[in-house]
């Protein structure tokens, strides 16, 4: 099995490094990743400036491709220019940091995983929380085991599977939970400070803190103790709405249509 393996931690990162190790168990394994850390990238990609590649090596090894891009980049590129055949599977992570809740929007690790999916390749994303205790061995023959699964039964179009582990010692993880993405805000600041200069600038903070307690959803899961497994889908329209809109009067703006149209209706 061809196996592109991304995050949005960076090539050097850690993360990568400990599931690269179990994904050889299953397959052939490519490394693409970001060349520095693009944590809260989300979907984003290059559009108006290059994309640089190079090889990368690790204590005297080659460990994979650097691109200058975004982890969305990183899956467009390994599928269309560095491997000499598509990817059947696409991982993402071990991101640290868990990628729950609304976190998911802003998630570089979960964007390269939705991009393999609309490439048409079963992908997954993988990260822990740090708030504690962080395991990446283990977290690693979790996501080897939540793979395996995948490769057995196959995954939806358009759909892809999230998985986060909880920040506690491996003996101390309750299980795991098929969850849903928690979707209630979390507490979040805006820091303003001075530079030397007396020059004021911002930092972003907070985004930790659960406002509602929820169960069965992804952040109560790993709070709990349990591996949550979240499967998500990109297509992010509203199908209940969808037919509400159906029940309201459109013909205030059909009538400034067929006006700019120079037609009467």
């Amino acid at each position: 099995m061809r196996i592109l393996l991304t995050n949005d931690d960076g090539i050097y990162a850690a993360g990568i490094a400990a599931i690269n190790k179990t994904l050889k168990e299953i397959g052939e394994v490519v490394v693409v990743a970001p060349e520095a850390e693009r944590s809260g990238a989300s979907h984003s990609i290059t559009w108006a400036h290059p994309l640089r590649l190079r090889k990368t090596y690790i204590e005297n090894k080659f460990f994979g491709y650097a691109v200058s891009g975004s982890p969305a980049d990183c899956v467009k590129m390994a599928a269309m220019e560095i491997m000499k055949e598509p990817p059947e599977l696409v991982v993402s992570g071990i991101n640290l940091g868990a990628n729950t809740g609304i976190h998911v929007l802003y998630s570089g690790t979960v964007a390269a995983s939705i991009e393999g999916s609309i490439l048409g390749i079963p992908s997954v994303a993988v990260s822990i929380d740090v708030s504690r205790y962080v395991d990446l061995g283990y977290a690693a023959i979790i996501a080897r085991d939540v793979i395996k699964q995948i490769i057995k039964n196959k995954l939806p179009k358009c759909t892809l599977i999230n998985v986060n582990i909880p920040s506690v010692p491996r003996e101390e993880i309750k299980g795991i939970r098929l969850t849903r993405q928690y979707t209630h805000g979390f507490e979040e600041s805006v820091d303003r400070r001075k530079d030397p200069g007396g020059n004021t600038y911002y930092w972003l903070v907070g985004g930790s803190e659960i406002t509602v307690e929820e169960e069965g959803t992804d952040v109560q899961s790993i709070r709990d103790g349990y591996i949550s497994i979240t499967p998500l889908c990109y297509d992010l329209t509203d199908y209940n709405l969808l037919k509400s809109l159906d029940t309201w009067d459109w013909k205030g703006v059909e009538e400034d249509v067929c006006k700019f149209k120079g037609v009467t209706k």
